[in-house]
């Protein structure tokens, strides 16, 4: 078996330090710095959106937030079409991936190769956040993936020891001691090869040359909801006319691939801090080397937790079904999107999202050599509902942040400001500061429609010896981070691979 990265190792510790996200996504060595194109509803402005580009992948550069989202978005999937996609399929395949440190019950393994903990830092912050947020009349809620999401707590995240669990730690650097198994990293894959219409295989680019590897079995995607598509349409497999003005010959006629595209928009709630306790303490230099020194040697510190370790998902309509937005908070304010910049004076900021977006994307290509970044159609807001419930979102956030249990501790609000009261002015500031939350899902969705890129074994339509097996494949993007589903996947995919069967939850 071969296995094909672009990027390279994990082996810089600040991808294992949790916090060490910060600094991850400035990097361009570990991750992509995708742009998208200029979004027409968000002032014309090009969102970046930043992907792993390491062994891993987004994995290796998140912030190890482990979240699985609604039943009804499973059971949604399966009435689009999806066989065997229902929650009660899919629950087995979150319990084998995970070890709980919950322990084993009706929705949590103990055994699986992927540590998920439910510690969490004291902070006064978080404490405060927890207390508005049962002022504002929001339930509190322990377990986000048990038996009912909406609430407000700490999140699950994919953190062993103080140390980041990705699906490198987790699943490959144990693979890895297989004999065979090959691992070769920075090299980026130009095509797959074809005898007709079966995949036997894939050319790809490593030190200035092309090397061709033989699949004796099958050839499997993971490129992710960027990447798959663009590796699908380089090789020949897409929408026939977007092929011929690339001058691709074509192998598969397959309009879906590219489409559907989704991603969670976010808007940033910014407030400065009264006190001296957030983040902003261990901004300087000397105190990073402390929390640093202090995680690599103890395992334990600021050092050892996700930067947004507390959250919720909630309504903005109390008749909804399922939450509609998400929350994430954190005892940080940073000044430009994605930690770019790092924070020049204490605050706190709470992330929203609409977790069930209406918009739909498209991942095009720029030209046919796969040096070259793919076009990001991403569309967002073309919905007029999506800027509604987005609207709504961060009026609900604004409203817990302004609760009794911050009037110690908050200071000015900085987004969107006192002044941007009205749904018109609200409404334009979104334009102009929303951002993605790196959840891009969707581009060769899986169904059993002519529109539909994959079936429901992740084989493309089509073709023989061809499977994709990411976020890619989503038909709908689920209410929730979206590492845990992506996981989720790739274990039901395995046993799809390999023939056997497990049997639903009930």
């Amino acid at each position: 078996m071969l296995l094909i990265e672009a990027g390279g190792s994990d082996r810089n510790p600040l991808i294992h330090m949790p916090f060490g996200l910060m600094h991850l996504l400035k990097s361009k060595t570990y991750n992509w710095h995708y742009r998208t194109a200029p979004q027409a509803n968000l002032d014309q402005r090009k969102l970046l959106w930043p992907r792993g580009k390491v062994v891993g992948g987004s994995s290796s550069i998140n912030a190890m937030i482990y979240t699985r989202g609604h039943r009804r978005d499973y059971d949604q999937w399966q009435q689009m079409g999806c066989r065997g996609w229902s929650y009660d399929d899919v629950l087995p395949y979150f319990k084998r991936a995970e070890c709980s440190e919950r322990g084993a019950g009706d929705f949590h393994g103990s055994d699986g190769p992927l540590n998920v903990t439910n510690r969490h830092p004291e902070d006064p912050l978080m404490e405060a956040f927890l207390a508005a947020s049962k002022q504002a009349g929001h339930d509190a809620n322990t377990d986000f993936n048990g038996a009912e999401q909406e609430g407000v707590g700490f999140f699950d995240c994919t953190i062993m020891h103080g140390r980041r669990a990705s699906a490198a730690t987790a699943y490959l650097r144990p693979a890895a001691k297989r004999s065979n198994l090959k691992i070769v990293t920075k090299a980026l894959v130009a095509r797959i090869l074809f005898e007709g219409k079966r995949a036997t295989g894939v050319e790809y680019l490593a030190g200035g040359r092309k090397i061709a590897a033989r699949a004796e079995q099958e050839v499997i995607v993971c490129g992710g909801t960027i990447n798959s598509p663009q590796i699908l349409m380089l090789s020949g497999i897409g929408p026939a006319r977007e092929l011929h003005q690339h001058g691709i010959p074509i192998i598969h006629d397959l309009d879906g691939v590219g489409r559907n595209l989704q991603d969670h928009l976010d808007c940033t709630l910014r407030f400065r801090c009264t006190e001296p306790i957030t983040a902003f303490n261990w901004m300087p230099w000397h105190r990073q080397v402390r929390v640093f020194l202090e995680w690599a040697l103890f395992g334990r510190g600021y050092g050892s937790y996700s930067p947004a370790p507390a959250g919720g998902f909630l309504k903005t309509d109390p008749s909804l079904e399922m939450a509609d937005v998400q929350l994430h908070f954190m005892a940080v304010m940073v000044n430009k999107a994605h930690g770019i910049e790092q924070p020049t004076e204490h605050g706190f900021q709470m992330h929203v999202c609409q977790l069930r977006p209406k918009s739909r994307g498209r991942i095009r290509l720029a030209s046919a050599d796969p040096n070259h970044h793919p076009v990001i159609a991403a569309n967002y807001l073309d919905d007029p509902d999506d800027l509604e419930i987005l609207r709504k979102g961060v009026r609900l956030a604004r409203n817990i942040l302004l609760q009794p249990a911050f009037d110690a501790l908050r200071g000015e609000e900085i987004w969107p400001g006192t002044a941007i009261a009205d749904d018109r002015s609200l409404d334009a500031a979104i334009r102009q500061n929303a951002e993605t939350i790196y959840h891009p899902v969707g581009s060769c969705r899986m169904g059993d429609d002519a529109k539909a890129v994959v079936d429901d074994e992740l084989r493309v339509h089509g073709m023989e010896g061809l499977r994709v097996v990411d976020a890619s494949i989503m038909p709908r993007l689920i209410g929730g981070n979206t590492n845990a589903p992506t996981i989720m996947i790739a274990e039901k995919a395995a046993d799809m691979i390999l023939k056997r069967k497990t049997e639903p939850a009930h």
